[in-house]
């Protein structure tokens, strides 16, 4: 579709708007054959008019959503740069992971704990019901 002329949309509408205005001029003055010709190439020539309006509608609204070819460019470059920077944010993710896991199983270790420490504030002792002496 490039270099599409819009020449036929002009020659179309000069006929049709010239053809209404003699059907409506032969119409006032009585010229019944005049009328009768222009009245039956009238529709056909509206019907033209309206279709090439609508093609250079749909023309004119697919040039402006068309992308150039360096503006396509500069939208994949930064589709790249936002794979790459959340490439690095999950990297840097997975090592703080690993980093903290390696710290808590480090200090999960086994600590021998005195025996104060082992009954909490909240635990009854467990008795027998007597009394020690």
């Amino acid at each position: 579709m490039l270099g599409v002329s819009h020449r036929p949309l002009a020659i179309v509408s000069g006929l049709t708007i010239g053809d209404y205005l003699l059907w409506n001029w032969s119409l006032n003055g009585s010229h019944d054959v005049l009328a009768l010709v222009s009245g039956l190439t009238l529709p056909p020539l509206a019907a033209a008019l309206v279709w090439l309006i609508a093609l250079t509608a749909v023309r004119l609204l697919g040039r402006a959503t068309r992308q150039s070819p360096a503006r396509a460019m500069a939208a994949a470059s930064a589709t790249r740069r936002r794979v790459r920077q959340s490439r690095s944010i999950a990297r840097s993710r997975r090592e703080l992971r690993r980093k903290t896991s390696a710290v808590r199983a480090s200090t999960a270790s086994p600590v021998p704990t005195s025996p104060s420490r082992q009954s909490s504030p909240s635990r009854r002792p467990s008795s027998s019901g007597k009394l020690a002496a």
